[in-house]
């Protein structure tokens, strides 16, 4: 018996595709808002950012957003240097902004790292999103491993601007980063 993989491709558009046309998108693609966002759900403990979001301080039944990459790039530009921000400080001005109890944490997470790899797309090109993208953290001050470069690269540019960087475990964070926030929640 033959057997053919089907791949991702093929599956989307219900036949082959071919390879030698088909290209994927770049980082500062991805970036683009989106069609349909912002959108306002109701919470649901299904979600996949549930935890985080009720841990934020939203329950199951509350608007929640999900917003654009737009929205998330622009809080991330307006870190100056010797400041820094977390996710949870992003995703709670979001909320505010729209006047909602939480705001997805998965996607605004997906765009910080969407935002972090074109940053770099960019600068490889000679241009410059004005992203300084090292300045957000994870929750709780945590390096981002999924920046370019990984927490090596992350260490060394926070380190650059004068933060001090510890372990815990295998994960790194910055020293008393609560008292570079750039603004408070």
């Amino acid at each position: 018996m033959f057997f053919t993989p089907v791949l991702k491709d093929e599956q989307k558009h219900n036949g082959p595709t071919n390879m030698s046309t088909t290209r994927r998108k770049s980082w500062q693609e991805k970036l683009r808002d989106k069609e349909g966002l912002p959108k306002i759900l109701k919470l649901e403990q299904r979600f996949p950012c549930y935890n985080a979001v009720h841990k934020m301080g939203a329950a199951a039944g509350d608007p929640v957003i999900l917003v654009n990459p737009g929205e998330v790039t622009d809080i991330m530009k307006r870190i100056p240097k010797g400041k820094l921000i977390t996710i949870v400080e992003i995703c709670k001005a979001i909320a505010r902004t729209h006047r909602v109890k939480g705001c997805c944490s998965l996607t605004t997470g997906i765009f910080i790292m969407t935002a972090a790899n074109a940053a770099e797309e960019a600068a490889r090109q000679g241009k410059d999103l004005g992203i300084p993208y090292w300045r957000t953290l994870k929750a709780e001050g945590f390096l981002n491993e999924k920046y370019p470069g990984g927490i090596r690269a992350h260490r060394r540019l926070l380190e650059k601007e004068g933060f001090t960087i510890e372990a815990k475990g295998k994960r790194a964070f910055v020293k008393d980063h609560a008292r570079a926030l750039a603004f408070e929640t």
